[in-house]
């Protein structure tokens, strides 16, 4: 017997065989495999060139299995089970909706958006665990691009070619003030009187301070430079803080600060020609095949933009 015959031996040529047995006919065996007859009786002829043996005995009084049958019988029947065991996992693996997925989010989102999101959508699908990486919005698109997570909610549209960015939420940055500044009860300033003003500002990578940068430039009556920086902080519950505290002022986030705002630990004072708004970003590798608990998730996020507004 050739081995490399054997290994030629087909699941069709051994469940032909089994359906053989089953039945107790050709013919029979034939019907329930959708074959003709001379297409069953061909498998099981080549079942017995491969193995270089007869494997069905042929009597009037029906089928039987030489030795050599029972042996290949036995091992097909395994063979044909461990097949539909295999199907059957992967049909429930694509009907699962739970699973793990990885998020990264600058601040905003991660801090102000998601904990209510994540509220949300747990009622809905409580076998999806979510985890969040918060980090700037640079650093959060670097972890999409080097796969440290799936995909990403970040306050800049990415100009890199490998991501997809799709808007989710609006957002609008503020002039934020404590109670009790001169500029509280403003109805409007003009930027020009910043200039003297203590200005907190976030790190560099934010997109909180990359979007005020850009109107700054837009307007061209000043700069970031032309500000009066008293401190650079890591985050807008810092910055938040320190407005509060009256270390100076701030543009932040409204998501950020609507709690206060609602409380009067802070006011928003309106900058004359000056509307800062922008989108979050649900961001992703262009060449992705998701699992439908990322697909799922993905969905959500572009749905629950309407409770944001």
């Amino acid at each position: 017997m050739s081995n490399d015959r054997f290994k030629s031996i087909t699941l069709q040529q051994m469940e032909a065989l089994i359906f053989l047995v089953k039945e107790g006919s050709f013919s029979r065996a034939a019907k329930k495999m959708l074959l003709t007859q001379p297409a069953l009786t061909k498998n099981i002829k080549n079942v017995e060139d491969a193995l270089g043996v007869v494997v069905v005995n042929r009597s009037n009084a029906g089928i039987s299995l030489t030795p050599e049958g029972k042996i290949l019988y036995n091992y097909a029947g395994r063979i044909i089970k461990l097949r539909d065991e295999a199907k059957t996992k992967i049909v429930k693996l694509s009907d699962n909706t739970g699973g793990n997925v990885y998020v990264s989010a600058s601040t905003i989102p991660a801090t102000y958006i998601l904990p209510g999101a994540l509220s949300e959508f747990k009622k809905k699908h409580p076998d999806i665990r979510i985890y969040i990486k918060t980090a700037d919005s640079e650093e959060a698109m670097n972890m999409v691009l080097d796969t440290e997570v799936e995909i990403g909610c970040i306050g800049k549209k990415p100009t890199n070619k490998k991501l997809m960015a799709e808007p989710l939420w609006k957002d609008r940055l503020i002039l934020a003030v404590p109670k009790g500044h001169r500029f509280y009860k403003s109805k409007a300033i003009k930027l020009s009187e910043l200039s003297n003003e203590p200005f907190v500002i976030r790190e560099k990578g934010s997109a909180t301070r990359e979007l005020f940068e850009s109107y700054l430039r837009e307007s061209k009556s000043t700069s970031l430079s032309g500000l009066n920086i008293c401190g650079e902080l890591g985050s807008s519950e810092a910055i938040k803080e320190a407005v509060i505290a009256g270390f100076g002022v701030s543009v932040i986030s409204i998501h950020a600060i609507k709690r206060e705002l609602a409380a009067g630990l802070l006011f928003e004072v309106p900058i004359a020609g000056l509307k800062m708004e922008r989108n979050f970003y649900l961001i992703y590798p262009r060449r992705t095949d998701f699992r439908l608990s990322h697909k799922i998730f993905m969905d959500f996020l572009k749905e629950y933009k309407n409770y944001t507004k």
